[in-house]
């Protein structure tokens, strides 16, 4: 027996056709809807005879060709809650253009999905009976995105302000209209994000950012910390707090007072003089004493300064951290003093990174030539630096590996190349053979190798050869 053909979609230029028919059976439209190509989807979206439920399902991509469907009318005269069975998603995009009918926006307002119903709380264009049944919705997502609007009438303004959810409460904090009684009500909010939402306001009357002072919440003290306009007195009360993130939250204050900066050294917390660290204009004799903190998270909040002292770069060359002594060893104009305690690191890592950096000169080049870790001797061998004793050094290393890699470098002299073309290692002669511009002698000589990958990669001349990385 054999197998019945498999069913195939149209060709685009057939399923353009068919959908463009104004006779298209709902069967054949059914079939074109799921055509991968959008265009075809589109003309099914916009064509009268498309059944009620595939418009559901194309309304969420293809909303304006549902909207303006000219079956729609007579659909919704047959079926008055049509919109009720389309999913979510297709509800919410229809709702969601901007020459949405009232109809449209009416039936999303009732739809029993919280998607559908945001869409309508998100125009920026509503009347105000819509605006006061966003703001009854029983779905506080609802209510919080009526508590935003700017259109929202100052009675209803006053009854989010009391809110069953916190979400609602905190987006009324948010508004720039609220006047000083409500925010005198949400100072002593049950929730602390809310009154931390107060604390965040630029225009907070003094009376009620000292009200916030006696707060017990560590993340509202922490929010008032960093304000600009905070009171002398309360400046040094949260100065002198007992939790941690609110005296660390201090020195992210605009403006600190010198005397706090210096007292802040001192703290026994390394989350404050971690804080400290991280702020601008700090004088290079503080950077050196920070550089010298035994707190792990202190040395790294200097990591991402490009202001420290030569001896505070110094001093993070030793840090007991690989990733923090990693971070130095790649950094830009590292001083002479700083390459010479990282010469000398303990991880290997650390001095392969030191083997590529430009600025590294002959002398600590040849030095790391004659380390004990190949992969540090490799890296040498792409320094754009290396060159006569170096590359000799690399071109006799016991590792092939180092002498495959060196075998590559631009640099190499006749002399060296002719040497590596004779090297044990098939691999080091397949380097040679690979490289771009091979004298034909040694050419000729690779292309009889012995092993077929060199011979063969030395028959091919330039056309595959292999550049090395200081090379575009």
């Amino acid at each position: 027996m054999t197998a019945e053909p498999a069913h195939r979609l149209p060709s685009l230029e057939a399923a353009l056709d068919a959908a463009s028919n104004p006779r298209a059976p709902a069967g054949e439209l059914a079939t074109l809807a799921a055509h991968p190509d959008t265009r075809v989807r589109a003309a099914v979206a916009a064509h009268p005879n498309t059944p009620p439920h595939l418009l559901g399902l194309l309304a969420e991509r293809f909303a304006a060709k549902v909207l303006h469907n000219p079956a729609l009318t007579l659909l919704r005269l047959a079926r008055p809650h049509l919109l009720s069975e389309f999913p979510d998603v297709g509800v919410a995009a229809l709702a969601a253009l901007p020459d949405a009918p009232d109809w449209v926006l009416d039936a999303a307002l009732r739809h029993e999905s919280v998607n559908a119903v945001l869409a309508v709380a998100r125009r920026p264009q509503l009347s105000e009976a819509r605006v006061r049944m966003l703001a009854e919705s029983g779905l506080w997502q609802v209510r919080e995105a009526a508590a935003l609007r700017p259109d929202l009438p100052p009675d209803l303004l006053g009854k989010l302000a009391s809110d069953d959810d916190y979400d609602v409460r905190k987006a009324v904090a948010l508004r720039d209209d609220v006047p000083e009684g409500l925010l005198s009500g949400l100072v002593h909010d049950s929730h602390s994000m809310v009154r931390a939402h107060v604390a965040r306001r630029l225009d907070l009357p003094l009376a009620l950012i000292a009200r916030l002072a006696s707060d017990t919440d560590s993340d509202v003290l922490s929010v008032l910390a960093r304000r600009l306009d905070l009171p002398p007195a309360l400046r040094e009360q949260l100065m002198d707090s007992d939790d941690i993130g609110v005296r660390a939250a201090t020195l992210q204050a605009w403006a600190v007072p010198e005397s706090w900066l210096r007292r802040a050294e001192q703290d026994p917390e390394p989350e404050v003089r971690a804080a400290l660290a991280h702020r601008p204009n700090l004088g290079p004799e503080t950077l050196l004493r920070l550089a010298h903190d035994e707190a792990e998270p202190v040395r790294r909040a200097l990591l991402e300064r490009d202001d420290l002292p030569d001896d505070a770069v110094i001093r993070l060359a030793h840090a007991p951290e690989q990733d923090i002594r990693l971070h130095v060893a790649s950094a830009l104009n590292l001083p002479e003093a700083a390459l010479d305690v990282l010469m000398t690191d303990e991880d290997a890592a650390v001095r392969t990174v030191l083997a590529v950096r430009p600025d590294l000169g002959e002398v600590r080049l040849l030095q790391l030539t004659e380390d004990a870790n190949a992969e540090v001797r490799r890296a040498t061998a792409l320094s754009q630096q290396a060159a006569g004793n170096v590359l000799t050094r690399l071109c006799s290393d016991t590792n092939a590996g180092v002498r495959r890699a060196a075998a590559l470098h631009p640099a190499l002299t006749p002399e060296q190349l002719a040497r590596l073309a004779a090297d044990p290692d098939a691999g080091v002669r397949l380097s040679v053979a690979s490289r771009a511009g091979l004298d034909r002698g040694l050419r000729d000589q690779l292309s009889r190798d012995p092993d077929p990958l060199v011979a063969q990669a030395a028959g091919q001349g330039d056309q595959q050869a292999a550049q090395h990385f200081l090379h575009p």
